[in-house]
């Protein structure tokens, strides 16, 4: 099977990646674990997937494909329970979170991995600093063509899941005023932020090909956008979210994704074209910096407004889908969550009642570990 090929799967089917931070019960810092971890969960058998990342500080936890976000949600469980007894046994902590608060980029190490160290090499210090952690979600679809479709129809979405999942506002040691500092992290890199203007499968091979002959990138894995397609799953991939501080946000993240997503397929509510992105830069700033409290420009009518009325404006085009899909429930809890606050704004007040960073990472632990 080619590369390009892209793979039929169940539409609206569900899975999630993860990557972790690694932590140390000393002292709250990242530290070096993943090899142990990896080594010793694959002793068993278990569900879901558990695969290393750039830094042995980081570790990537990945699901099977689902049809309904409950189900993501059970195995989702399950996974943190068996990575959770492996960490228990080395004495550390794992923690989600966008970005550790205060861990310093230059004393991590690459994880032992040839590709990585490929990295390491083309990107330098970049590669260290992309010791960050994020949320993917992949949403099932029938051919390639209804992958391009969503990947440009979901970047009218974007700083909803860039807002709602925004858990990074510390960064080596300092409050950024930012909701979520990761973005700016992935932005430095030259194949991020948005996809080009296509709009069939086979436009996208051609531009795929064009890049490869030009030394560009080697494999799809070489495109960091907010979007990507992903062939070899039969995939539109979400890569926007940083990753949320319990299994809940998680679910319900994948949740709203699924919903959205169905919504664009069956109502088709705009036309695709470069229009879409004439303010696309500066919606995800908005909602990186100010996350829900953020402006929102629609790119469609062109009216300005807050994020946060916006996204749930879009809860109520979504509740017919929803009730379809199973998934109101885990969007209400999003609504509630727009208007209660994100985890960015629970990491600061947690914050301000120790002034300790390394408390507010353990206390980020003990939520990872205790969230249903």
């Amino acid at each position: 099977m080619s590369e390009l090929d892209f793979s039929h799967s169940a539409p609206l089917s569900l899975g999630v990646e993860l990557e972790l931070q690694i932590v140390s019960r000393l002292d709250g810092d990242l530290t070096g674990g993943a090899t142990e971890l990896l080594a010793l969960i694959e002793r068993k058998a278990h569900r879901g997937d558990f695969k290393p990342e750039m830094t042995e500080s980081m570790i990537e936890v990945s699901t099977g494909i689902h049809q309904t976000s409950t189900s993501l949600g059970d195995e989702l469980l399950d996974v943190r329970q068996t990575l959770l007894a492996a960490a228990d046994k080395l004495n550390l902590l794992i923690s989600g979170g966008g970005a550790h608060p205060f861990q310093h980029w230059a004393e991590r190490k690459i994880f032992d991995k040839p590709r990585f160290h490929q990295l390491n090499e083309l990107y330098g210090y970049l590669a260290k600093q992309f010791t960050v952690f994020g949320q993917h979600i992949h949403v099932g679809c029938p051919n390639g063509d209804e992958a391009i479709f969503l990947l440009h129809a979901l970047s009218r979405y974007l700083p909803h899941f860039i807002a709602l999942s925004a858990a990074s506002p510390y960064y080596q040691g300092v409050d950024t005023a930012f909701e979520s500092s990761r973005l700016n992290a992935i932005s430095a890199f030259p194949l991020s932020g948005r996809a080009p203007m296509v709009k069939r499968w086979s436009e996208f091979t051609d531009y795929f090909t064009n890049m490869k002959e030009f030394g560009v990138v080697e494999s799809m894995k070489d495109f960091y956008w907010d979007i990507r397609p992903k062939p070899e799953f039969g995939t539109v991939e979400i890569r926007i979210c940083d990753t949320p501080l319990t299994i809940q946000r998680a679910t319900e993240l994948a949740a709203y994704a699924q919903t959205v997503c169905r919504y664009l397929l069956v109502e088709r509510p705009f036309v695709i074209d470069e229009s879409l992105y004439a303010v696309y830069t500066i919606n995800r700033f908005q909602a990186a910096r100010f996350g829900l409290d953020g402006g929102l420009i629609d790119p469609v009518s062109k009216q300005k407004g807050l994020l946060r009325d916006d996204f749930l404006a879009t809860l109520s085009k979504l509740a017919p889908h929803a009730a379809e899909l199973g998934t109101a429930t885990h969007l209400e809890s999003l609504r509630r969550a727009a208007e209660r606050g994100n985890d960015a704004l629970w990491m600061r007040d947690t914050y301000a009642r120790s002034g300790s960073l390394p408390d507010l990472v353990w206390q980020q632990a003990q939520l990872w570990r205790e969230s249903q």
